[in-house]
């Protein structure tokens, strides 16, 4: 698909515009098992927030102690009755993620405080108007749901969205571009057989007049 049947006509794969390292893997599902935890593990913490009435705070907390007694007294009966201590895996980040992950979001903030420097200096007026008409889209769900579920909510888009869009790139692109020709086509015939015809009648009654 060349770059003229692309959306916005660009040059690079989603892959790539996602900054093509282990979050874009993630995205995309390049990293099934991990991405699959993720939402799992996410909708069972959404749940028991849901169900429970559990705070971020005393859930964590309950969780690690709960975690914490489990393997302290595991490894103390295992150290008396000679076996083998809990199976842990190699907790460790590696530095690779970590400076990906700290790289995408320095770039995201970048980008946020670019934009509101440009609004607060008041240089666009189009950019203004399309952060204010977010920030008030925001505002209305907001008003019917709760961060938590606004959060998961998001999180699921996030991970299934450009994924199905990546599968089905073409298509998509396809059938938008149709659509979007559709409507250029259908403008410029209201401006022609409307918008002339009252522009044209402005001009002759400043004539007349």
């Amino acid at each position: 698909m060349g770059s003229s049947d692309r959306l916005f006509n660009r040059q690079r794969t989603l892959h790539e515009i996602l900054g093509g390292g282990q979050v874009a893997d993630l995205i995309l599902w390049r990293r099934k098992n991990q991405t699959m935890g993720i939402l799992l593990v996410t909708l069972a913490v959404w749940i028991v927030f849901e169900r429970s009435g559990y705070t971020l705070l005393s859930l964590v907390s309950n969780v690690f102690l709960l975690l914490i007694v489990i393997l302290f007294l595991w490894a103390k009966s295992a150290a008396i009755l000679n076996r083998p201590a809990p199976p842990l895996p190699q907790l460790h980040l590696s530095e690779e993620l970590a400076n990906e992950v700290t790289d995408f979001i320095r770039t995201r903030v970048n980008d946020l405080l670019s934009v509101s420097q440009d609004i607060a200096l008041g240089k666009d007026s189009k950019l203004f108007l399309k952060v204010a008409a977010y920030l008030w889209l925001i505002s209305i769900i907001g008003g019917f749901t709760d961060f938590l579920t606004l959060a998961y909510t998001s999180l699921f888009i996030v991970l299934t969205v450009p994924a199905i869009y990546e599968r089905y790139e073409e298509y998509i692109d396809m059938y938008i571009l149709k659509g979007y020709r559709k409507l250029c086509f259908l403008h410029v015939k209201i401006k022609e057989k409307y918008v002339s015809r009252v522009h044209n009648w402005i001009l002759e009654k400043k004539k007349l007049s």
